[in-house]
């Protein structure tokens, strides 16, 4: 299957994207849009529920991604984003092979969250068990009205395998994580936003286009830009606050002393560069 851009038919490294393609599971679909690319769950009739193939294909897709895509979109087909881990595909592991699975989940949704690619999730119906991991794990998240979040694993004796004790209490802390795996709780979109589980709420159907925005926008950035926030920040903030200051200036003039860099702020200090209105749009 060739990848096309949507608007301009296929595109230069077209026989790379077709192989990148041939490669991923049939449960994963790509498509692009300019510098953005747009990564969709294929398995509506299971509410997207993850299997291993799909797992080990989002590794491979994060692993090397087309070097057009300057962002990815992480959509979903049909009304959910995902139903968590396809429990039909459950096996009877012994201990050491259960924890080289929940390795494997870690390994590939790393691979994603680690990467030098930005990426935007677009939310919808069921974000649950390992949707919710898989969630967690993107930069930027844009729900719609019928997004709602849950961790149903207390209620089936389990405990969650795919990054999400990690993940998930850093987005709205632990004690709302073990509010939500104790008594099973589930929130809304409107609720999970307040709380922190999303960046954008947005009308129903609205998701992609705000996510395919927003990636334009994120993909229009100076590279070393991206890679600061992606690879630095993270570090940054999870470090003593002397080793962060040093790595905030380390960074600071890597970023500031590049071409680009310098480009642009030439552009802004002789007005040719929008400054920044009240909406964060960039107005003059």
């Amino acid at each position: 299957m060739t990848v096309t851009d949507a608007t301009t038919g296929p595109g230069p490294g077209a026989d790379a994207d077709s192989h990148l393609q041939a490669v991923l599971p049939s449960s994963l679909v790509l498509e692009r849009h300019g510098a953005v690319g747009v990564l969709r769950l294929s398995r509506p009739a299971k509410r997207n529920a993850l299997d291993d193939a799909t797992v080990l294909g989002i590794e491979t897709f994060f692993a090397a991604p087309p070097a057009w895509a300057r962002a990815v979109v992480l959509d979903a087909e049909g009304d959910h984003f995902s139903a968590g881990l396809d429990l039909a595909e459950l096996t009877e592991r012994d201990t050491l092979e259960g924890l080289d699975h929940s390795m494997m989940w870690h390994r590939a949704f790393g691979r994603l969250e680690q990467g030098n690619v930005p990426v935007v999730a677009v939310l919808r119906g069921a974000v649950i068990g390992g949707g919710l991991e898989l969630a967690s794990s993107t930069h930027i998240r844009v729900a719609e009205p019928s997004a709602f979040y849950a961790l149903p694993e207390g209620q089936r004796g389990l405990f969650v395998g795919g990054g999400a004790s990690v993940r998930v209490p850093r987005l709205i802390g632990v004690n709302r994580m073990a509010d939500m795996m104790l008594t099973g709780r589930v929130y809304d979109a409107s609720d999970g936003h307040a709380i922190g589980l999303s960046h954008y709420l947005v009308g129903e159907g609205e998701g992609l286009a705000k996510a395919l925005e927003l990636a334009a926008k994120i993909a229009s950035n100076a590279p070393v830009t991206n890679f600061a926030v992606l690879q630095a920040l993270p570090r940054i903030a999870e470090s003593s606050p002397s080793q962060g200051y040093l790595l905030e200036a380390l960074m600071a003039a890597v970023a500031g002393g590049s071409d680009e860099a310098k480009s642009r702020m030439s552009a802004f200090l002789d007005g040719r560069a929008a400054k920044v209105g009240r909406t964060g749009e960039g107005g003059r």
